[in-house]
């Protein structure tokens, strides 16, 4: 059995549009990824196949809530170094910047 060396960096990554949520915080502006809505219009709208320039009230964007990062790294970042992460990689939404 392969043993990983004590000098290994176990860790781990996430990306702003899958976990940060947040969508109208923090003076985010919007992003492509903020108009892809769940369910049977997901792909048509994610391949460009149908457009979209504004938001529905009557779906579901998952990338507005995610995993709620954005609120909660603390205690996600807690959790990463119980389960042994010695290292972390994320990302910040270009829309909170510009």
């Amino acid at each position: 059995m392969s043993v990983f060396p004590e000098s290994f960096l176990w860790g781990g990554a996430l990306a702003a549009n899958q976990s940060e949520g947040a969508f109208r915080e923090g003076d985010k502006g919007l992003t492509t990824v903020d108009m892809i809505p769940h369910g049977e219009h997901r792909m048509a709208v994610k391949l460009g196949l149908e457009k979209r320039f504004q938001l529905r009230d009557d779906e579901f964007y998952p990338s507005h809530e995610a995993t709620d990062f954005y609120h909660r790294y603390k205690e996600d970042i807690a959790l990463m170094a119980e389960m042994g992460f010695k290292v972390f990689r994320t990302s910040i939404a270009w829309s909170r910047l510009f």
